[in-house]
């Protein structure tokens, strides 16, 4: 297997531009037929990208929420008006903890400084979001070093929704653990699960994984359970959006199901997320927001008489959690806070 690990994309960055910051990212709505990096000024612009998946994956959501703030900073930094703009950053999307943990970061840092001009807040902000680009990319790699070790050489992975360098700044989280063990040799391949309704499984991760030339076979949701009964998988390795204090996580709908499966068939089920991810607020999963998405996401034209249930994620109970691998190491879901 020879790997192009330069070919993985940057999500999303935090960059200059003459005078002003500007957040370009890419826009993953497109993908995999369009590769398009766009690039924005302006908060709103930001936010309506969360809200729309153009930006999306549970850290790349914290860095986007902290850069929003940031854009707004530097355009009209009205202290009156600024709890009322984080606020509305932070709700975009109400499931995935890191958005509004980015957003609360930012917050922290504007109240660090005695009283600031826009400028020197815009500028503080900044070198926020360009170390927490930074902080991201080496817990990716930290969680890939620890993840890889959980695996055998020849190892078959299934893996559902997109945990890659497309949902973090860059590496990935369950796709950094992949990486990790396929430079050890230790990949013989991944099976990606479509991830209905939104498809970020055939259109992203497929892609990702395609694109630095670790083996892949796209699979259709339904056809997990035929796949382990003939022995394919070796393991499953997701992310996470939130974890409670007890180990229950929320991730892409259709992991709880997997996870059953997984328990089922004696696999290991594995998750992979940073710290960042963890709620400490939370003492399990049933305190977690659902967010529940459009009806035009399952079906495109209405039918009559016809409601759609289309919530973003479920929950998956600590009890069919292998472990869960963050930056720090790999811990049983139940020890999580006791480590």
């Amino acid at each position: 297997m020879e790997l192009h690990l330069e070919r993985l994309p940057k999500s999303l960055e935090l960059a200059r531009k003459g005078d002003n910051a500007v957040l370009r990212y890419i826009d993953e709505r497109l993908l995999p037929g369009e590769l398009r990096i766009d690039e924005t000024d302006d908060w709103k612009v930001a936010v309506e990208a969360v809200k729309t998946l153009a930006i999306r994956g549970a850290p790349a959501l914290g860095i986007a929420g902290a850069a929003a703030l940031t854009l707004w900073v530097q355009q009209a930094c009205n202290s009156d008006d600024l709890a009322r703009i984080a606020e509305e950053i932070a709700s975009a999307r109400p499931t995935a903890v890191n958005l509004r943990w980015g957003v609360e970061r930012a917050l922290t840092r504007l109240k660090e400084l005695s009283c600031p001009s826009m400028e020197m807040a815009a500028s503080a902000l900044f070198d926020l979001v360009q170390a927490m680009q930074d902080e991201d990319e080496r817990a990716n790699r930290a969680m890939g070093a620890h993840g890889a070790a959980l695996l055998e050489q020849g190892a078959k992975v299934l893996t559902h929704c997109n945990a890659g360098s497309l949902a973090t700044y860059y590496y990935g989280t369950a796709l950094g653990v992949v990486y990790a063990a396929a430079e050890q040799g230790k990949i013989a391949r991944v099976y990606a699960d479509e991830t209905r309704p939104v498809g970020q499984g055939a259109r992203m991760t497929a892609w990702e994984l395609a694109r630095v030339g670790v083996p892949v076979t796209l699979i259709c949701d339904n056809m997990a359970a035929s796949l382990m009964a003939q022995g394919k998988v070796d393991a499953v390795i997701v992310g996470a959006d939130r974890i409670a204090r007890n180990g229950d996580t929320a991730n892409k709908i259709g992991t709880y199901g997997v996870a059953v499966l997984a328990q089922a068939h004696g696999i290991p089920f594995y998750v992979a997320a940073p710290t960042s991810t963890i709620d400490s607020n939370l003492e399990n999963g049933s305190q977690i927001i659902i967010e529940q998405r459009s009806a035009q996401e399952v079906l495109r034209d209405p039918i009559e008489g016809v409601d759609v249930y289309n919530p973003a994620f479920d929950v998956t109970p600590a009890r069919l959690i292998t472990r869960i691998i963050t930056e720090n190491g790999v811990y049983e879901p139940q020890s999580l806070f006791a480590s």
